[in-house]
């Protein structure tokens, strides 16, 4: 399935992630987590396929993406950063692993936050937010995606992590096994991870070194 849709807005919600809002489909359904591969719709460019999670609640007239922009590699990210209100987008079939089973932590690195936004909103709107906690790896504290919203669901549930900013005033430490040994109360409880695929293979070796059940692990595989 292919289907073009166009551009509602697009505006930059930290110096490199822009977010798109875009006209949904009839009968286009998603679970939150859940992502589509998107190309854009320019002769040179419809072919050039990449995935990107929902963000919006299920309940929204319009789907939503909030994308990373690597203009250094001139790619599908850097032709999305161009792009303006009108502009077309394709959309392909629903997929993904990631969905919410039941309280527990939320693990992500970066980009690796956008399955759980859309979790997050709808743990929000439905009531469901008490015990899960958000542990969020950046670099710096400007790379942090909509930090603000994350803490307005989450109080201080939600946990920023800085691992290259000397002056930030949040937590320096990494998501190792000595920070989940410190952090991590119960590990009976469900696991969201997301990230760069070496650090998803490292915390999900790590959660079940300590003790979690391997199908507790929710990843994209």
């Amino acid at each position: 399935m292919e289907v073009p849709v166009k551009i509602i807005s697009a505006e930059y919600v930290t110096h490199d992630v822009k977010q798109f809002r875009v006209e949904r489909p009839a009968d286009y359904s998603f679970v939150p987590g859940q992502a589509t591969e998107v190309s854009v719709n320019l002769p040179e460019w419809k072919d050039r396929k990449s995935p990107f999670t929902f963000t919006a609640l299920t309940d929204k007239p319009y789907l939503e993406f909030t994308i990373k922009i690597y203009p250094d590699r001139h790619g599908v990210t850097d032709q999305l950063s161009n792009l303006r209100p009108g502009d077309e987008l394709i959309l392909r079939d629903v997929w993904g692993a990631i969905e919410y089973k039941g309280p527990g932590y939320f693990i992500a690195g970066g980009a690796g936050i956008t399955p759980f936004l859309a979790i997050l909103r709808m743990l929000k709107a439905t009531n469901q937010v008490a015990d899960n906690i958000l542990f969020f790896s950046n670099k710096r504290d400007e790379d942090i995606i909509l930090g603000s919203e994350l803490k307005s669901i989450l109080g201080d549930r939600a946990h920023f992590l800085i691992t290259q900013q000397k002056d930030t005033k949040n937590d320096r430490r990494r998501i190792d096994e000595a920070f989940l040994k410190a952090e991590v109360n119960d590990f009976s409880r469900h696991f969201y991870v997301c990230g760069p695929d070496p650090m998803i293979a490292a915390i999900n070796e790590t959660l079940v070194k300590l003790g979690a059940k391997p199908d507790s692990v929710v990843f994209e595989k």
